[in-house]
């Protein structure tokens, strides 16, 4: 039987034992595959937190936007972050076959009306106020070529030239684009409809023939080189416009009335004029301007170490990261190791542009060869499969978080686990790293160890990314006080 003594000794250090316990383990959560890693008990498995340094630059590259993609309209004229945003668009919407002919007898046609109308694919930013849109021909001096992907943030790579107005400016409500038109030629909805004069419609209806400019799709050309788009800009606009010019819900409509016979019957019809993927030219122009902004004061085109970075949809702006501890790293086992990256809110504009102006929905982390002038793959960890990249583990889809004083932040993950084992045991090379928000881009990629090196181009949609101008987010850089960037390691010592 033991004392009271003995008892007393034994609860005493059953108490040291807990305690001592309680202080070696602590809860650690993680944003990927948080089940797979083993608990982490300060004597086995470890972590740490590594230093990386980061710094913002503009991106120079072509942003190409393809004939099958959402195109942007609009303009963007309050963005204390990123600044100010006009974006452009120069198309051809044409017949379906040459020689053409209008339906009906041609000198029984009575002109009615002509509209633009476009497919409308949603937004970006700020639909409470509305968008004066503006309406040209292109001039004939500066055709589109078909055969050509312009790119959209080098205007002066691509001359196209306005020509005369072709109606009035219409104000768009953005709330009211998902409505319904019904009448006797539509049951549609997301249409942006844009009237054109009376003239105008009868140049196509009764000036234009299969002798002219319906003869051939070169001759149409030198009647009409296509439609020119812009946004007022001095409008309070704040917004742009997702438009698809593929979509069979854009069209030219030309309405009127005619005689087949020449008889007092009449009938009223419509022909529609539309985009073709396989000759039909287009231009969408995006034009930033980040002067007075806060992103301006921070972007650099030397190595200049920053607690806030700024990621841009293309063409936008990107993150450099190098993180110089990777390298002296002694050998070990990588449970995980993932770069954490977080939203700093703009506490100014917490509940409007904030609000508005939305994160990307999808990030990039990739290295950049300088010896190439291209994007690589991380190693190990950015993986090819049937389906393509194995985004869901390696992570860079928008994510959110909620933390002390804020309901809602921005977050980007990423797992970097077999890439860091590399590094440790290996010895392979720790690169400059590049943080990013593509719309249509491309990277080399070389399959994970131990391949033999060979490289494919494996190229990335917006379908899969970003589209063109949607998206931009203010990170916190590698020495950020509360928003900190950082590689967080989980590891076990051999």
């Amino acid at each position: 039987m033991y004392s009271i003594f003995t008892l007393r000794r034994i609860f005493i250090s059953c108490i040291v034992l807990v305690a001592f316990l309680s202080g070696c383990t602590r809860i650690s959560s993680t944003d990927i595959g948080g089940g797979l890693i083993p608990a982490i008990d300060g004597v086995v498995t470890r972590d740490t937190l590594l230093d990386v340094i980061t710094d913002s630059f503009e991106d120079t590259d072509s942003t190409r936007i393809y004939k099958g993609d959402n195109h942007v309209l609009g303009t963007i004229t309050n963005d204390p972050l990123f600044g100010k945003t006009r974006a452009s668009m120069f198309f051809e919407l044409k017949p379906n076959a040459f020689p053409y002919y209008i339906p009906g007898n041609k000198d029984s046609v009575v002109v009615d009306s002509a509209v633009l109308i476009l497919s409308y694919r949603g937004f970006y930013g700020d639909s409470t106020q509305p968008l004066r849109l503006n309406i040209f021909e292109i001039d004939k001096t500066t055709p589109l070529d078909p055969s050509r992907a312009y790119p959209a943030n080098y205007p002066s790579a691509a001359p196209v030239n306005i020509g005369q107005s072709l109606g009035s400016s219409v104000n768009v409500d953005i709330r009211r684009l998902g409505d319904s038109v019904r009448n006797r030629y539509e049951d549609a909805k997301n249409q942006i409809r844009i009237p054109v004069r009376a003239d105008v419609a009868k140049r196509f209806l009764k000036d234009y023939d299969s002798s002219n400019a319906y003869r051939s799709d070169s001759a149409f050309r030198t009647y009409f080189a296509g439609f020119a788009l812009t946004a007022d800009a001095s409008s309070p606009a704040n917004a742009l416009l997702q438009v698809n010019l593929s979509d069979t819900n854009t069209k030219f409509a030309l309405y009127y009335s005619s005689s087949s016979t020449g008889a007092t019957q009449r009938d009223t019809s419509v022909v529609y004029f539309r985009f073709s993927t396989a000759n039909g030219g287009d231009i969408n122009l995006v034009t930033r301007d980040r002067s007075g902004s806060d992103a301006a004061k921070h972007l650099t085109t030397t190595s200049k170490p920053d607690s806030l970075v700024y990621v841009q949809t293309s063409p936008g702006t990107y993150v450099r990261i190098k993180i110089p501890g990777l390298q002296g790293l002694s050998n070990r086992i990588i449970h995980r190791a993932e770069l954490i990256t977080e939203q700093v809110p703009d506490d100014a504009n917490l509940f409007t542009t904030e609000t508005q102006m939305l994160p990307p929905r999808y990030l990039l982390l990739s290295r950049y060869d300088s010896a190439t002038n291209s994007l690589r793959n991380i190693p190990n960890d950015y993986i090819l499969g049937t389906s393509g990249a194995n985004i869901s583990s390696f992570g860079g889809y928008l994510t959110y978080k909620t933390v002390p004083g804020y309901d809602k932040i921005a977050a980007y993950t990423f797992d970097v686990s077999r890439y860091v084992q590399g590094i440790v045991t290996r010895k392979d090379s720790s690169f400059t790293l590049r943080l990013s928000a593509p719309s249509n881009d491309s990277l080399h990629y070389t399959a994970p160890y131990p391949s033999t090196g060979l490289t494919q181009a494996y190229y990335i949609s917006p379908s899969g990314a970003n589209d063109v101008g949607n998206g931009r987010v203010r990170l916190g850089g590698g020495t950020h006080s509360r928003f900190r960037m950082r590689l967080r390691i989980i590891y076990s010592r051999i």
